[in-house]
């Protein structure tokens, strides 16, 4: 069964998900499956069907994009949709961006690192020309 998976997960990965879905079903009605037993295998094959569009891992891991997993929509839900779904919120474009940038930051633990790099930014594009000659700042003798 393991390599059953493996073959169908590697087709998918070739983007040919409409030639599992294809075989699948066939399997199913070869072996005369029960239609509660045949249920689930039926929504996987339409899932791949009616997503075939969306499901060209060739294209994508060939051009370098990443693929998305449950853990990845997982945290695109805890980062995105929990902060900007919150009741009665209205979001900006520029707003909501800038939120999720902070979000994002304080959750993999850069905030700090980030904010330091900020304010030297600040300081570096407000303030470093009016300290470069600190000589201005001694009392004269």
């Amino acid at each position: 069964m393991e390599q059953w998976v493996s073959e169908r997960f590697e087709l998918i990965l070739k983007g040919r998900s409409s030639v599992v879905a294809s075989g699948m079903r066939r399997s199913a009605t070869f072996r005369k499956l029960e239609k509660s037993t045949r249920e689930p295998i039926d929504n996987c094959a339409r899932y791949l069907l009616n997503h075939s569009a969306y499901l060209k891992y060739d294209e994508y891991l060939r051009l370098g994009y990443p693929i998305a997993t449950g853990v990845i929509e997982g945290a695109c839900r805890y980062l995105v949709k929990d902060r900007m779904g919150i009741t009665g919120a209205r979001w900006g474009l520029k707003g909501a961006e800038a939120i999720l940038k902070l979000r994002s930051l304080k959750i993999s633990g850069d905030y700090n690192t980030y904010w330091k790099f900020y304010e030297d930014n600040q300081y570096y594009r407000n303030y470093s020309k009016l300290y470069e000659n600190l000589s201005i700042l001694k009392p004269s003798s």
